[in-house]
């Protein structure tokens, strides 16, 4: 099937959460989570390397929101049920819909870490990918020093497939990492 003719939830809810697609307009609340959270996402996040606009960050919500829409990368924003207030950014990426199989991705503004706010998102996007998109895989993929990062899969109960030496780069680009595979499958 063209998962453009793919009809799914923009939104839906966990315990706390309200998890939906991108909209124009998000980008104010997602810039002052990033400007918050600068020191924390640096040695993770290769986006946290050089200084964004609040003009920027609406740029790339409303590129988020399209893609959406093209399905082709299903970014994810995250609120809190009872304030509204923005909490983390996830999605499902790296799309194969042949399979369908999703990588899941996160980072929270840190004002919000040690809450339990991201495990719990990434059980209802993993559930959503299962459920709604008819996953057979969810995969989640970080840098084997990121010890916070990888508690959340193993958490969940995914699986370590494997440790991939000198995978990819530092998010500054100047050092070689290792990638930790963790996956679920239905």
């Amino acid at each position: 099937m063209n998962p453009l003719l793919m009809e799914f939830p923009t939104e839906f809810y966990t315990e706390r959460l309200v998890i939906r697609m991108p909209k124009p307009g998000d980008g104010k609340a997602v810039y002052e989570a990033i400007q918050n959270s600068l020191e924390e996402l640096k040695p993770w996040m290769p986006f946290a390397q050089n200084g964004q606009s609040e003009e920027e960050t609406e740029s790339n919500i409303r590129e988020s929101h399209a893609s959406f829409i093209k399905r082709e990368d299903l970014r994810l924003l995250i609120f809190h049920k009872e304030t509204g207030e923005f909490i983390a950014s996830s999605g499902l990426h790296r799309i194969d819909w042949s399979i369908p199989k999703f990588e899941i991705g996160y980072w929270i503004d840190t004002r919000h870490s040690g809450k339990g706010y991201i495990t719990e998102a990434v059980q209802g996007i993993s559930d959503f990918a299962f459920t709604e998109l008819k996953a057979r895989r969810v995969e989640i993929r970080c840098d084997s020093k990121n010890v916070k990062s990888r508690r959340i899969p193993e958490a969940l109960g995914f699986t370590l497939e494997g440790i991939l030496k000198n995978e990819g780069l530092s998010a500054d680009g100047k050092e070689p990492r290792d990638t930790c595979v963790y996956s679920m499958v239905k």
